[in-house]
């Protein structure tokens, strides 16, 4: 009994000891780090191309994993409101357990990824960049329990945005083929691989802040007319001469700003394509680069992520709406038959029709949106476009890389001015739309009550 006893005491002591020695680990500083959000936008954006989603579709798989991360997140952070009743018919997500403790980073990242497995082909291309994480919180002292807590409530999230996703009128717009019209001035598919027009009924998907597709309509684009010395003649003309003698530094920039996700090339009788991420994940980089730049804590690099996502989200919509509204012709058809049989565009012709300027759009949207947050003079340099192999360009502000992003399309050869300045305008509208409407923080003076499970 005696040596029991001993044992028992010694036993005790030991876990004593050890329990001094080695405290509990205070875990919410390094599960707050911003960087995983900037990772999982790189994952998903790999993810995207991979897959060649079409720039459209790609800002709707970038949306919804935001708002299903930010809705997770604001718990951590009393000052920030949910998007609920803001976004269009979003009702808000599952709220956690009053008397529960959560790691709100970790259910916030479930929630993203899995969102983003489910919008995606190849989603099991995060399975090993989700398991990484989980490590990473077990590494940080998280206990078992509160992760697996987490881990369900993330989970929970993102079915009920998977559930407002699946609502937003995306499904029925799948199978349909654009008509290609004979008049003159319409668009026709383009060299080499003349693709059929892509997501011709993308104005029938729900917009998240815009209150319809057709909010923001442009100016109508100038008449086709290639009489020479007409208004049409002269856009086609200046196309035509500005990419003949482009300077190294405008191919620069065409190149830079391209964002084509599927190229095609043809070498006599092979043919095979290149990759590249699109637009909105170019513009998703940017906000990743600032808030990393300005010292952005996690919720604010979501809230900017999550913000810009749905700036690009509707401007696409806004965008296809007047594309295939004015179905026009683009500058290598109109040039080939009107001007040089033997011209050929800088950067190869997306597979849509050509007014307005997407790049011009969606880069002004997201401009206008970045510019509210981190101010109107935020010099950065550019280096998302580094791992497909072309160097960073440094820009003195957000819009001063809109305005480049949107006369890229110049020289690139592949739209008409009016398209680029109409773009840029209407992109303005959307970008200043969603600043006035989307609220993320609450009001000065409101004070946040603190719930159970932020207490704990």
């Amino acid at each position: 009994m005696k040596s029991y006893f001993k044992v028992g005491f010694l036993l005790l002591l030991w876990s004593l000891m050890v329990g001094c020695e080695q405290p509990a680990k205070d875990y919410k500083a390094a599960a707050a780090n911003p960087e995983f959000f900037r990772q999982s936008v790189n994952k998903l954006t790999a993810v995207i191309v991979h897959d060649i989603f079409s720039p459209p579709v790609a800002s709707r798989i970038y949306a919804y994993p935001h708002i299903a991360a930010y809705e997770i997140l604001i718990h951590d952070y009393p000052q920030y409101q949910s998007l609920k009743g803001q976004l269009n018919g979003f009702t808000g997500v599952p709220q956690p357990a009053k008397d529960s403790v959560y790691c709100f980073p970790l259910a916030s990242l479930q929630a993203f990824l899995a969102v983003g497995r489910n919008l995606t082909f190849s989603g099991d291309m995060l399975d090993e960049y989700e398991k990484q994480l989980h490590d990473k919180y077990s590494g940080m002292g998280v206990p078992r329990e509160v992760q697996v807590r987490s881990l369900r409530y993330g989970q929970a999230v993102a079915n009920a945005i998977m559930a407002y996703a699946n609502e937003d009128g995306y499904k029925q717009t799948r199978g349909f083929r654009h008509q290609v019209k004979k008049q003159a001035g319409h668009w026709v598919p383009t060299p080499p691989a003349y693709m059929d027009a892509i997501e011709p009924n993308w104005f029938k998907v729900r917009p998240f802040v815009m209150d319809s597709c057709s909010q923001f309509t442009p100016a109508k684009p100038v008449a086709f007319n290639p009489v020479k010395g007409s208004p049409f003649y002269q856009e086609m003309l200046q196309v035509y001469e500005t990419t003949n003698q482009l300077t190294d530094e405008q191919r620069a920039i065409a190149s830079f700003w391209d964002c084509n996700p599927f190229v095609m090339h043809v070498t006599g009788h092979v043919m095979y394509a290149t990759k590249k991420i699109t637009p909105g994940g170019h513009w998703l980089g940017i906000a990743s680069i600032a808030s990393r730049q300005a010292g952005s804590d996690m919720m604010q690099t979501l809230e900017a992520l999550t913000r810009v996502s749905l700036s690009l989200a509707d401007g696409f919509i806004s965008c296809w709406d007047e594309k295939y509204r004015s179905d026009r012709i683009r500058p290598e058809t109109a040039i080939n038959a009107h001007l040089d049989n033997n011209w050929v565009p800088l950067l190869q012709t997306p597979p849509f029709p050509e007014y307005p300027s997407g790049h011009s759009v969606i880069s002004n949207a997201a401009a206008v949106v970045l510019t509210e947050l981190f101010g109107p003079a935020f010099a950065y340099t550019d280096s998302t476009e580094v791992p497909y192999g072309l160097p960073a360009r440094p820009f003195k502000s957000f819009q001063a890389a809109a305005d480049e992003a949107a006369i890229s399309r110049l020289y690139g050869g592949i739209h008409f001015m009016s398209a680029i300045e109409n773009g840029a305008t209407e992109g303005a509208q959307v970008g200043k739309y969603l600043v006035t409407k989307l609220k993320t923080r609450k009001p000065a003076g409101v004070v946040a009550t603190v719930t159970p499970y932020q207490q704990k």
